[in-house]
């Protein structure tokens, strides 16, 4: 299991100004975080929570799918090619960054055991579109289709031009290289799947895109190129056990909300930085920069009160942001907590060679990169400490798909413990929604004219001024 480490956030380490009593702390809040947890374990099979994520390890039959039509497709294409934004993409992308072997799309098809290369358009710059355009061969090219709505113009977009190119080349067998992933009953993608005949996966009612990583959204990519789900699902259900206890004591997830919940709130640490100290795990923070800023980020309480909570998230990974972001959150302003994650067992373990040992850099051979990997990290904390500046620590046993699973699950359950700390709605995203009707306006979409003259005279303000 995950190991977790607190006590860099108490008042004993880094002093009054920024450190919280957590023992203290704990017993204050123990009968709230008790009904927390408890509502949201009753909650999640009722309609309308938006909790049926916690239910995502133990569906057997999506599961069962995924493994079927990728024995199916088995061999068949060199190219995986995920189209989705958001959460349909920042979680499978992760995941498998961190479960395949690195630069996996270098490596030739004997390395990779005849699985696919894969790629992630979740963009719409024309000139990364028109590059992987010029790169993969079409026909030999799965594409995925991911929206639950059906209707994401920048997703939606993409799939228009790459159904098009495909069925030039392909005729009426393009259909064989796309799966939709979408909603069961409604939206257009659901439509022209069921009027074009791709194969389709759903996406479970009452669960938010950046909630969905444990769905077809992300199994599915996930299987395609070899990864173990049920390993991931192993983890998950693992995890969902021991989150199910109620005392804070024994529940990292409820330890970590409190401790942020309080830094924003008592602390003015307004920010929350996720850094790893791996490479493989590099897209982790992107994940949880939409899971942490999406979730409580939000203007109004479930009251109607006008609250502007939720701390923004920042993406980094050690060491190599300790060359960039080190000397802001040592000196910069004390408005900051770090998380990181320490892996405790790398896969492999390379010596560095014992030469140029008449220099000053003499020292490092004969040592290992493991070695000075958690060199590297242990000063970053224990300078942090130093200024006086919160973090805790995530251990990660090693990097496999069991312990992916947990990890992953564990910040999707910390991350609805803090929106019940905050008391508002952490799965909704008006925000969003606001952009998204924008742009379907300056598109010229069908409903939205008036909003579209409204805009014009806004955008000719804003570039005037």
């Amino acid at each position: 299991m995950i190991d977790y480490i607190y006590v860099n956030s108490g008042r004993e380490i880094i002093g009054d100004e920024a450190g919280l009593d957590i023992e203290k702390e704990f017993d204050n809040y123990a009968e709230k975080i008790r009904d927390i947890i408890a509502n949201l374990n009753s909650n999640k099979d009722k309609p309308g929570h938006w909790l049926q994520w916690m239910n995502l390890g133990y569906n057997e039959e999506t599961v069962w799918y995924v493994k079927e039509f990728t024995a199916m497709v088995e061999g068949r294409f060199d190219n995986l090619l995920i189209l989705g934004i958001g959460g349909s993409a920042l979680g499978a992308r992760a995941i498998s960054e961190a479960l395949l072997p690195p630069y996996w799309n270098l490596l030739d098809k004997e390395k990779r055991n005849s699985f696919p290369r894969i790629f992630f358009l979740d963009n719409i710059d024309p000139d990364q579109i028109q590059g992987l355009l010029n790169l993969l061969d079409l026909k030999k090219t799965l594409v995925n289709v991911i929206t639950k709505s059906g209707s994401t113009a920048e997703t939606m977009s993409q799939f228009m031009l790459i159904k098009d190119k495909l069925e030039a080349e392909l005729g009426d067998d393009y259909r064989k290289n796309i799966i939709a992933t979408t909603d069961r009953e409604m939206g257009v993608l659901k439509q022209l799947a069921d009027q074009e005949g791709y194969k389709t996966f759903y996406i479970p009612d009452d669960i938010s895109g950046r909630f969905s990583v444990f769905s077809a959204v992300g199994l599915l990519p996930l299987a395609l190129v070899g990864i173990d789900i049920d390993e991931i699902i192993q983890g998950i259900k693992d995890m969902d056990l021991a989150l199910k206890n109620t005392d804070i004591r024994h529940n990292i997830a409820a330890q970590n909300a409190l401790i942020h919940y309080l830094m924003f709130k008592e602390k003015n640490i307004s920010m929350s930085v996720m850094m790893p100290y791996s490479n493989r795990l590099k897209y982790f923070p992107d994940w949880y920069v939409q899971l942490w800023a999406e979730s409580l980020g939000k203007e109004y309480d479930k009251n109607g009160n006008k609250v502007n909570v939720g701390q923004t998230p920042i993406k980094a990974v050690g060491a190599t942001d300790q060359h960039s972001l080190l000397q802001l959150l040592a000196e910069g302003p004390n408005n900051k907590i770090v998380n990181f994650i320490k892996v405790k067992d790398f896969d492999n373990e390379v010596e560095i060679p014992k030469i140029f040992e008449y220099t000053s850099i003499g020292y490092l051979g004969g040592k290992t990169f493991n070695r000075l990997m958690e060199s590297e990290e242990n000063s970053t904390r224990i300078s942090l400490n130093d200024y006086k500046r919160p973090n805790v620590t995530f251990i990660l046993p090693k990097i496999d798909a069991y312990h992916l699973g947990q990890l992953f699950y564990m910040f999707e359950v910390q991350t609805a413990i803090a929106g019940e700390l905050y008391n508002i709605d952490t799965f909704s995203q008006t925000g969003v929604e606001q952009s998204k009707n924008y742009t379907y306006a300056l598109m010229d979409r069908v409903g939205y004219e008036d909003s579209a003259e409204e805009l014009k005279t806004k955008l000719q303000k804003c570039f005037n001024n």
